[in-house]
């Protein structure tokens, strides 16, 4: 893997892990161009290092909104963290139940069967990128349309457990952006456009060290004792990689933000549908 791969992938991942547009889908599509094994051990390492770039660009990017949106009072942080749990338990039980079923049902007669054996069909991603672009066009024009802003400062447990569940769609299904279906799914409930980035960016700092830990576990069974030699070779460009994910990170949250200030929120799901266009004709092509 070249200095150059890295740097895009780098870029890549962190510019659409952020933006509500499936930084798996796009990291897929780029390894694939680039001619790179998705499951080689060295691109596993180097996916977790620049998923750890993005977590901590989020936590640098929305600490100081944080603090302002829920740890104003001791009552604005019980509430935000009782919806935070609540939100984040019904991502397991909807994301848990719907890759066990497909490891265990679709997935029986595969040995070591892993839910990530299926994250590089393009078509499934092209599926999920056009479901996606759906749910965010039609909560950006209904956001634009209505202009609600509840003036409510908490999260209700009704909006917390519908971010929550539409999230564990998220889990199985490359393509389906996390950010863009959570805050879609709040700007839907009622939830006034900061508000629900600021809580869907904090959905995501919980659920990223469980996906880092699940794909490290994968990686250590892949490896059969050949964990020194991966890391020897590969750890100093995964190092950097999460270097550019997280200067990417930052430079699409900023534009994440300002799209949604600005009722442009919308138009990141025509770039979906799009997107989802391009897979499908790739997928056609033979990739």
């Amino acid at each position: 893997m070249s200095l150059l791969h890295v740097i895009i992938l780098a870029i890549v991942q962190g510019l659409a892990e952020l933006l509500p547009v499936s930084s798996s889908a796009h990291v897929i599509i780029a390894e694939k161009l680039m001619r790179m094994n998705p499951a080689a051990p060295e691109t596993t390492l180097l996916l977790v290092m620049l998923h750890t770039g993005t977590m901590f660009a989020v936590i640098a990017y929305f600490w100081g909104r944080w603090r302002r949106a829920f740890f104003q009072s001791a009552l604005d942080f019980k509430r935000f963290l009782v919806a935070l749990i609540v939100a984040t338990v019904f991502t397991g039980i909807v994301g848990g139940a719907l890759i066990e079923g497909i490891e265990k049902i679709l997935l029986r007669n595969v040995a070591h069967a892993w839910i990530e054996q299926l994250w590089d069909r393009l078509d499934l991603i092209a599926s999920a990128l056009a479901a996606a672009g759906i749910l965010i066009l039609i909560s950006g024009l209904a956001e634009k349309r209505s202009h609600a802003q509840s003036a409510a400062p908490e999260i209700s447990t009704k909006q917390a457990i519908w971010i929550g569940a539409v999230q564990g769609l998220c889990l199985p299904f490359r393509g389906f952006s996390r950010s863009g279906a959570t805050i879609s799914t709040g700007l839907l409930s009622g939830i006034p456009k900061m508000r629900a980035e600021d809580f869907s960016f904090a959905l995501a700092v919980v659920l990223t060290p469980p996906a880092i830990a699940r794909e490290a576990w994968r990686l250590l069974q892949s490896l059969h004792g050949h964990l020194g030699a991966v890391m020897a070779s590969g750890v100093m460009t995964s190092i950097l990689g999460a270097v550019f994910a997280f200067i990417a990170g930052l430079v699409a949250l900023k534009w994440l933000s300002s799209w949604l200030e600005e009722d442009r929120w919308y138009w990141f799901g025509i770039y979906c549908l799009v997107a989802a266009a391009v897979v499908a004709f790739l997928y056609h092509a033979g990739y």
